[in-house]
């Protein structure tokens, strides 16, 4: 009796384990025959897109050295992390904030170039300078901004 209850169980996992995956077959097919589908995926990969280079990047006060640490640490994360995802302009951008924020830059850029595929080491080289020149930009702004206020 334990036998054939036992094989009854195994029949009945094995049943609703290929309904299971039946039902997701069938709904998968259906969701990417609709017509919308793929413009609805293409709008929401704009949008989130658009999110992510509107917010664009604060860069930290570069007097304050556990700021800087900081945001070192959160640009290398989440430039990996949208390496992985695909999305090779944002992971691009984010490694060139923490690139350009580094105290020893030369050094990451070594570890970057053993550790990047050589295309998103390339992209990332050709991005240095903007983000370089914005850097610049900012600091100026916020010590224009420091001064002004000093004034008053």
């Amino acid at each position: 009796m334990t036998m054939v209850s036992k094989a009854a169980i195994g029949i009945a996992a094995g049943i609703c384990g290929t309904l299971f995956i039946g039902y997701c077959i069938y709904f998968d097919r259906k969701r990417r025959s609709d017509p919308n589908f793929k413009k609805k995926l293409r709008e929401r990969r704009k949008a989130r897109r658009a999110v992510t280079k509107s917010a664009g990047t604060k860069l930290p006060d570069l007097k304050d050295h556990e700021a800087v640490q900081r945001f070192f640490l959160q640009e290398v994360q989440l430039g990996e992390e949208l390496l992985a995802q695909g999305d090779l302009e944002g992971g691009v951008e984010h490694l060139g904030n923490a690139v350009a924020v580094c105290g020893q830059p030369n050094q990451l850029l070594q570890v970057l170039q053993q550790t990047l595929p050589p295309q998103v080491f390339h992209l990332l080289l050709q991005r240095l300078p903007s983000v370089g020149q914005r850097i610049v930009a900012q600091n100026a702004a916020s010590v224009g901004v420091m001064s002004e206020d000093d004034v008053e």
